[in-house]
């Protein structure tokens, strides 16, 4: 499982300018199962995505396609855990330990 933390790297007006076709995309990722929870930074400096079921080229593909990312408004950080303990909703998404 991947937190993917995006900052925003231009003025928000250029960010709020692809909000719509990234909403969209975030929408695609949902329907496909691999995004698991989204949403902005509190304050709006950037956002934060919860994705499942990939592996780090996968996801790599995958953010290359957000168009805060083909419009050069967001820098992304990755991070990947295991996650051994979920919600019941996310029971799927467990993974045993590697150690």
């Amino acid at each position: 499982m991947f937190i993917v933390t995006l900052s925003y790297t231009a003025p928000i007006e250029q960010v709020d300018a692809l909000l719509l076709e990234h909403r969209a995309w975030l929408d695609e990722q949902y329907a496909k199962g691999a995004m698991l929870a989204s949403g902005a930074k509190v304050p709006r400096t950037g956002g934060i995505l919860l994705v499942g079921g990939l592996d780090r080229a996968a996801l790599d593909a995958l953010l290359a396609e957000d168009p805060f990312a083909k419009g050069g408004v967001a820098h992304y950080d990755v991070v990947e855990f295991t996650a051994t303990k979920t919600a019941e909703c996310l029971a799927d998404y467990r993974e045993q330990p590697a150690f």
